[in-house]
C-alpha cells in the first residue's frame, strides 16, 4: 500500500504532516474538530459541515467501516444527507481494517469514491488545543501544489446544500409541516414523518406562505446566520401569521435575527455529542448533540422572547422561546444521529402547538 504524505496547514502557518487515505487533492477551508467518540459517517454526510474540514479528536476511525446505500428507502437510514459535505476529514489513526454487520465498505473507500481528501497519523491532540487556544482557523490540505485559503463563512453556504425545488414525503399524513431546507440532517425529516406529519421540504428561499399548512420547521445548516436573509425574511412573515415555528441549530440562530435579536461567531464552537444543556428556570439538565459555531447574544432577545436552554459549560444561548406565541428553538440537535436522545420530546412539544 503506497503511503502518500500531505500536509495540513493552518492560516498562522503552523503545518502537520499526514498520510492520505482518502481523495489526492488539495482542499481548503474552514478546520473544526468535534468531540464525538462515534458517528464518523453520520457527521461527514451532516450539510452544516459544508466548507469544513473536520478533525475528529477520537483516536481510532474507521475500524467499523461505512454501510451501503438504502435505496429502497427515499430518506436513507444510514446517512443524514446523499453525500459527504465536509471538505476534508483529519485524524490520527485510520483503521484499515473493518468490522460491523452493517458495513460494505472501508471509510477511506467511500471517500476517494466522493472525493473527499483524508489525513492520518496527525498529532490531533495538539492540534485541537491550538484550535482551541486559537480560535477556529482557515486551513488548507496541501499535495503538491499550493492553494489559497478558502473562507466558506463569507459566502451564503445554504444555498450550496438546499433542495432545487420541493420534495413531499408522506403525503397522507396528519399534519402538514413545511421544512425550510437550510441543510437539513434527514433524521429531522424522519422524526416528523415517524410522528405521522406530512413533510414538505422546501428551498431555503422559496416562499411557501401563501400555501397550506400546519407549522414550520427551520433546519440546521452549515455557515453565518447573517448570510442568509431571504430565508430570515421567510420566517418573519410566519411571525406575522403566528405560525407555529420549531428551529434547529442554524434554524436557532435565524429564528432570533428574524425576531430581531443578534449572532455572533464562537472562539471554536460547539460539535460533540455530550454538551449539557439546562432547561431555564429548572433543574433539569440534558445532554445533547451539538454541531454549530454561532451562537444567539441572549441579551439581545427582544422583551417578548426569552432563553430556553443555556449551555452549562460556557453559558450560551441553547434555545429561545417567544412568551406568548408558538415559536420555539434550540442551538442542539434532538433528532441526535449521532447522539444520546434526551431532547426526541421536542418534536411533541412543537406538534402540541400545531394540533391544538
Amino acid at each position: 500500500m503506497r503511503d502518500l504524505e500531505a500536509s495540513l496547514i493552518l492560516e498562522d502557518g503552523t503545518k502537520y504532516c499526514g498520510t492520505s487515505f482518502g481523495a489526492e487533492e488539495s482542499i481548503s477551508g474552514e478546520v473544526v474538530f468535534n468531540t464525538g467518540m462515534v458517528g464518523y459517517y453520520e457527521s461527514l454526510t451532516d450539510p452544516s459541515y459544508k466548507g469544513q474540514i473536520l478533525v475528529l479528536t477520537y483516536p481510532l476511525i474507521g475500524n467499523y467501516g461505512v454501510p451501503g446505500e438504502d435505496k429502497e428507502f427515499q430518506l436513507s437510514k444510514n446517512f443524514e444527507s446523499n453525500q459527504i459535505h465536509a471538505s476534508a476529514l483529519v485524524i490520527a489513526d485510520y483503521s484499515y481494517s473493518y468490522d460491523h454487520w452493517n458495513a460494505t465498505r472501508s471509510l477511506s473507500d467511500w471517500l476517494k469514491q466522493q472525493g473527499i481528501p483524508a489525513l492520518h497519523r496527525i498529532d490531533t491532540r495538539a492540534l485541537t488545543k491550538r484550535l482551541r487556544e486559537k480560535g477556529t482557523m482557515l486551513g488548507k490540505i496541501v499535495f503538491d501544489e499550493d492553494i489559497e485559503l478558502y473562507d466558506p463563512n463569507r459566502e451564503n453556504q445554504i444555498e450550496k446544500v438546499t433542495v432545487k425545488e420541493p420534495v413531499v414525503y408522506n403525503k397522507k399524513g396528519k399534519n402538514m409541516i413545511v421544512v425550510i431546507d437550510c441543510g437539513v440532517k434527514y433524521n429531522i425529516l424522519r422524526s416528523l414523518i415517524k410522528r405521522d406529519c406530512c413533510v414538505i421540504r422546501v428551498p431555503c428561499h422559496y416562499d411557501f406562505t401563501e400555501q397550506t399548512f400546519d407549522g414550520v420547521v427551520v433546519s440546521n445548516g452549515p455557515g453565518d446566520p447573517k448570510m442568509c436573509q431571504d430565508t430570515i425574511a421567510l420566517i418573519q412573515k410566519c411571525y406575522e401569521k403566528a405560525i407555529p415555528t420549531f428551529g434547529i441549530c442554524l434554524g436557532n440562530q435565524l429564528m432570533a435575527l428574524a425576531a430581531g435579536a443578534n449572532t455572533y461567531k464562537l472562539k471554536y464552537g460547539h460539535r460533540s455529542q455530550n454538551q449539557p444543556c439546562l432547561q431555564v428556570g429548572t433543574k433539569r439538565c440534558f445532554i445533547t448533540s451539538q454541531n454549530h459555531g454561532y451562537a444567539v447574544e441572549t441579551k439581545s432577545l427582544p422583551k417578548d422572547w426569552e432563553p430556553w436552554f443555556t449551555n452549562v459549560n460556557d453559558n450560551t444561548n441553547e434555545g429561545i422561546r417567544h412568551k406568548n406565541l408558538p415559536f420555539m428553538s434550540v442551538q442542539f440537535h434532538p433528532e441526535h444521529c449521532p447522539g444520546p436522545v434526551d431532547t426526541e420530546f421536542l418534536f411533541d412539544k412543537f406538534l402540541e402547538f400545531v394540533r391544538r
